[in-house]
Order: C-alpha cells, then sequence, then structure tokens
C-alpha cells in the first residue's frame, strides 16, 4: 500500500470517526458534574452498561429482539421485491393496485399495533407483523421504480433472444432494478429497527423495547440510556453490515458507475 492510499484512508477514517468522537467528548464534558436526575452523567452511564446488558439481559432481551428484527425484515423484503417485482412488470396491474397501495401506505403502521394484536396475539408473530407492516413499502415502491425504468431496448433484447422466465427475471429485471431495490431496503431497515422496538412496548415481556420502558417506569435512568445507545450502536453495526452487502450486490454497478466517471 502506498503512502498515498495510507493517507487517503487514514483521511477517510478521521472523516468517519471525527464527529462521533467530538459528540461523545461534548456529551462527556456537559453531564460530567451533572446532578440532574433524568440527565446522570455520561460516565455513568457507561459503568452500568456491561453489567446491565451483557451479564444478564443478552440472551433474554437482545437477541429475542434481533430475532424478530431479522425475521420481519427478511419477509418484507421478500415480500417487497415479489410484489414489487410483478407490479413493475405489468401496467393494467399496477393501475389497479396503486390507490391500494396508496391507501395502506399512508397508514402509520403504530396505529395497526392494536388491530394486529386482536389477530395474531401479543406474541411473536404480531411483532414481526408490525415490522413486516412498516419496512415493506420502502422495498416494494423502490423495486416498482426499478423495474419499470429498466431499458426497453434490453426488454427487447431479452424478447428477441426469447429467454426464459427466470433467466429474464434474474439476469434483466433483478439486475437491472437492483440498485434501487437496494435503496429501499436500507430505508427498510432503518424503519425496521423503529418498529421493533415500538412493537415491544405493546403487551411484551422481553425484547429492547419492553426492557428501555420498565427501566423508564421504574426510574432507572442510567440503565435506560445505556439501552437508548445499545439501540444506537446495533442500528451503526447493521448499516456497516448492510454496506458489505451493498457493495457486493452491487459491485458492477458501481464498477459500471466508475467506468463512466473516469470516462467523461
Amino acid at each position: 500500500m502506498t503512502t498515498s492510499m495510507l493517507w487517503r484512508a487514514g483521511r477517510r477514517l478521521l472523516l468517519i470517526a471525527g464527529l462521533p468522537a467530538v459528540l461523545i467528548t461534548a456529551w462527556w464534558l456537559a453531564t460530567a458534574n451533572s446532578t440532574n436526575f433524568y440527565w446522570p452523567p455520561l460516565r455513568t452511564i457507561v459503568e452500568v452498561f456491561g453489567p446491565t446488558w451483557l451479564e444478564g439481559k443478552l440472551t433474554s432481551d437482545v437477541l429475542p429482539s434481533l430475532a424478530r428484527l431479522g425475521v420481519g425484515y427478511l419477509a418484507a423484503l421478500a415480500l417487497g421485491i415479489g410484489i414489487g417485482v410483478a407490479i413493475g412488470s405489468s401496467t393494467t396491474l399496477r393501475a389497479t393496485v396503486e390507490p391500494v397501495l396508496e391507501f395502506f401506505r399512508a397508514i402509520p403502521p403504530p396505529v395497526l399495533v392494536p388491530i394486529l394484536i386482536l389477530f395474531a396475539g401479543i406474541g411473536d408473530g404480531m411483532k414481526v407483523l408490525v415490522i413486516v407492516s412498516g419496512a415493506i413499502w420502502p422495498i416494494l415502491l423502490n423495486t416498482v421504480e426499478g423495474v419499470r425504468s429498466i431499458d426497453e431496448v434490453l426488454r427487447d433484447t431479452a424478447a428477441c433472444y426469447r429467454f426464459r422466465t427466470r433467466t429474464r427475471l434474474t439476469t434483466l429485471i433483478l439486475r437491472g432494478a437492483s440498485p434501487q431495490i437496494m435503496t429501499g431496503a436500507r430505508q427498510a431497515l432503518s424503519i425496521a429497527i423503529i418498529l421493533m422496538v415500538i412493537s415491544e412496548m405493546f403487551a411484551a415481556s422481553n425484547g429492547l423495547g419492553f426492557t428501555i420502558i420498565q427501566f423508564q417506569r421504574s426510574f432507572a435512568l442510567p440503565q435506560m440510556w445505556s439501552g437508548i445507545i445499545l439501540l444506537g450502536l446495533i442500528g451503526v453495526a447493521l448499516s456497516l453490515l448492510f454496506r458489505l452487502v451493498e457493495t457486493r450486490v452491487l459491485a458492477w454497478y458501481f464498477g459500471q458507475r466508475d467506468t463512466q466517471q473516469s470516462g467523461a
């Protein structure tokens, strides 16, 4: 690795870590001598973080939340892409279902929680359905637009060569729409994390959302703040994991874009 590459890598790392470091330092200094019950020192929050989450609640609350998040997000991904491809491939189907999609998309998912409790009970199924009900929309709508934006010349070429349905689906439709699908999937991930917490605040007995609310109700404020920080860390970790997957899935797209930019 050359000196210039090392310099660019170091500069990029500084840009990424610089603002979080400044914010954490500011929080630490601002609360160092805090006597406010609702705004405890960051030092106290850090001290209770390990005993609170890593010693007892990792398996009883954190892992169940992540499992529900994973199932709900993957279900939303599968349904969103499947339905989106079908709608985007048919002008008639799109015109037929568009009013219904707009109606359901306008309903905030938390409003559906009492209804889902009536039909799905208070178990994990309800919580997964809440995640799916909100996370599916960015994926579905971006998939529809991605499929509709595929070049007509490529469609005609595939028809002339008589590609099989499966080949057309994998090599033309999904590949051509993949940049917008990944955009919707990134948006859906943030929504899924939010809905995971909201779903666990209703009729739950475990999970991050449930535990944070219990800490708040019992006035264990340092533990409550540690849970909020844990949620942020989970969000950052999942975002980094998503970026790795995105880089691998869209390697052809990024390469094509870089080639066009260098040629220009």
